[in-house]
């Protein structure tokens, strides 16, 4: 009887956020929860814990990537929308602008700790010491002519030896994520931008037409040299085990849960690891979010209490639960 209580007043609810249209909706029982491939195993973690913990079906949670992600979350305010996305980078202007269009315009961002992209490969290979040029020069799709100074060219580069003599005498076969990944996002931003910024007529084109500047910089190569692996990283790591002449680009809690398999690249001369992660010191830092609809929290039972679960200490503080699970924290809970 109480349960149909519940759900009657859960009904109740929807009708009145959602009018005519709250008639179509079934009150959903668990929370949906979506986004990055690099937060999944932390967030599935907290998900698993708060089902066992709690009076509440345990969360579902989906690797859809960071952009993919997002996109679902700001497809509207009806329970057949995610109540939380997982990030691995802010949400973009265009991104809120596409929600507040969906009338998703309450929204709670929660910056929940830390994450490094790594560059990785298996034990057994050699160990890639890699300057922010190299990685430019081995994924991006135009590359600065060698003969014709200022002039870019489809990218010729087959082994790594070709762009740096200190490198590995190996073809460059670089696992990496696809164009909705925030990994993507971050490395294309730190990496591929910055270096291309450190070539004098790229450097004037980004002051004169900025989007020919990213159309030029932020394409990757399409001729297998770099392979879009898609959203799941244990599948990547899997790849790395079976390949060990390929590099991966993920999450540092991969590497992180693999010791035994895998072995990072420097980058700039700086090694991933918790303490260069958390500094700042490692240039492929970044932060971890959640983006709550606080409006779901209404119909959706549960919402509210899991959200409060994962912000508190005993989640993402210091001494975490998640921390065993990659998460590297805030230097305060904030």
């Amino acid at each position: 009887m109480k349960q149909l209580q519940r759900n009657l007043l859960i009904t109740a609810a929807a009708l009145l956020l959602f009018g005519n249209a709250g008639a179509e909706l079934t009150p959903r029982k668990h929370i949906h929860i979506v986004g990055s491939s690099t937060a999944y195993p932390i967030i599935a973690a907290a998900a698993e814990h708060f089902g066992r913990n709690h009076d509440f079906t345990t969360p579902v949670v989906e690797s859809t990537g960071t952009g993919g992600g997002i996109k679902l979350f700001c497809a509207g305010l009806r329970l057949n929308t995610p109540d939380i996305a997982m990030a691995s980078r802010n949400m973009k202007p265009s991104e809120r602008g596409a929600c507040e269009k969906r009338n998703v315009t309450d929204i709670r961002e929660i910056k929940i700790g830390f994450d490094g992209i790594v560059i990785a490969n298996h034990r057994r290979a050699p160990r890639f010491p890699l300057s922010r040029r190299d990685i430019y020069l081995a994924l991006a799709r135009w590359v600065p002519s060698p003969d014709r100074p200022g002039t870019l060219i489809a990218n010729p580069y087959q082994n790594w030896k070709e762009i740096n003599s200190e490198l590995p005498d190996q073809k460059i076969r670089v696992y990496g994520p696809p164009p909705t990944s925030g990994t993507r996002d971050i490395l294309v931003e730190r990496l591929l931008t910055n270096a291309c910024l450190d070539i004098p007529s790229l450097r004037e084109l980004y002051q004169e037409n900025s989007a020919a500047f990213n159309r030029q910089c932020h394409a990757l190569r399409e001729d297998g040299h770099f392979i879009n692996a898609g959203e799941n990283d244990a599948r990547l790591v899997r790849k790395l085990r079976n390949d060990p002449d390929a590099l991966g680009i993920f999450g540092f809690n991969f590497l992180d849960r693999n010791p035994d398999i895998l072995q990072a690249a420097s980058i700039g001369g700086n090694n991933p690891s918790f303490e260069t992660i958390e500094s700042g010191v490692y240039p492929l830092s970044r932060p971890l979010y959640l983006y709550v609809k606080p409006r779901h929290g209404r119909i959706v039972p549960g919402l509210g209490e899991f959200v409060e679960s994962m912000i508190g200490q005993d989640s993402i503080g210091p001494e975490g639960r998640l921390i065993d699970q990659g998460l590297i924290p805030l230097p305060k809970i904030q």
